[in-house]
């Protein structure tokens, strides 16, 4: 049989690729699109894996980001314009086909939506380290996320820090916090298969936050009034409240009355769209993205990946996978 050859795609004109697009509340659709000529400075890369970030990609898939919200829920590489159509995704991993021949082959980690091939910046995208694996290397945004947070929280060594919410970002922070030496870290969520995942990055579990209380610091990730009432409640005095949930549209309730002000409290609100401004001077995005990469070396992490779905079947498990009781922790996409 004679050998076939793989064409020269970075050559072809006509090359094209096919991306995920939501195109109204709640439905998704798969669309072929051309790939754009290889440009000197950019790489042309086959996405092995991407990840769902359950918490802003239900918002975007739900039609629930308002236009004053576009700007900031806005993916680095999104395509289109909120409410819809748009292509939106920034946990893609691949392996480097065409372009600098230091990056050929090479895993890389790309802020860009769930697309199978796809061309980009030399410049926008970080190598995996040789020790994370390419399916784990999807988790890096969120783990930037973790990392944002514990720096805005003020954390050290000692202390005792409540987790409430035990999702991705929840379970995140708290296998960060738990590497403080000396730190008492807690996390709390309702459903009690959280447990040993937190028991494994060596911290407690507790299934609501009675007898938690004097915390001196605590991280809400629940996305809901009860769990950011909860997170008050385990403070204590002086202590720090950091927000890391993002709410959309939504209204939330939160009762300020109480012990709220005897206390004195100080709540702090977490976003990774900015690096906190002890650090900017020092850490760029681009430097925290890389440390989020480093971090997910440790293989408990292999944990939180709890479902993979092919990709060519990804719009239609996105109303299971993004509805309001998913199941699972981290879902990632297979790609061929």
């Amino acid at each position: 049989m004679k050998a076939q050859i793989a064409p020269d795609r970075s050559a072809d004109t006509h090359a094209s690729a096919s991306a995920l697009w939501y195109v109204e509340p709640r439905r998704a659709d798969l669309r072929r699109e051309p790939l754009p000529d290889l440009a000197s400075d950019e790489l042309l890369v086959a996405t092995e894996w991407s990840a769902l970030s359950r918490g802003t990609e239900r918002l975007v898939f739900s039609g629930r980001i308002s236009a004053d919200q576009g700007a900031q829920m806005r993916a680095p590489m999104q395509g289109g314009e909120f409410p819809f159509p748009v292509k939106y995704g920034y946990c893609t991993v691949g392996r480097v086909e065409a372009g600098s021949p230091r990056f050929l082959g090479r895993h890389v980690f790309v802020l860009h939506p769930h697309q199978d091939r796809f061309v980009v910046k030399r410049d926008d995208v970080l190598v995996v380290p040789d020790g994370v694996p390419a399916r784990r290397a999807t988790l890096a945004a969120n783990m930037e996320t973790a990392l944002n947070a514990l720096w805005d929280s003020g954390a050290g060594a000692g202390d005792r820090i409540v987790v409430v919410g035990a999702g991705l970002i929840g379970l995140l922070i708290t296998f960060l916090a738990a590497r403080l030496p000396g730190a008492e870290v807690t996390a709390v969520d309702p459903d009690h298969g959280r447990a040993k995942l937190v028991h494994g990055f060596g911290a407690r579990f507790a299934q609501n936050t009675q007898a938690l209380g004097e915390a001196d610091v605590v991280f809400h990730t629940s996305a809901c009034s009860e769990g950011l009432n909860a997170a008050i409640a385990c403070c204590g005095s002086e202590a720090t409240l950091v927000e890391v949930s993002w709410y959309g549209d939504r209204d939330v309730t939160l009762s300020l009355g109480g012990s709220f002000h005897a206390r004195r409290l100080r709540l702090v609100s977490s976003q990774v769209g900015a690096v906190p401004p002890g650090r900017a001077p020092r850490w760029s995005p681009r430097r925290r993205l890389a440390k989020a990469l480093d971090l997910l070396a440790d293989p408990r992490l292999d944990a939180l990946i709890t479902e993979e779905v092919a990709f060519a079947d990804l719009p239609g498990a996105l109303e299971r996978i993004l509805g309001d009781a998913p199941h699972g922790v981290a879902t990632v996409v297979r790609y061929p």
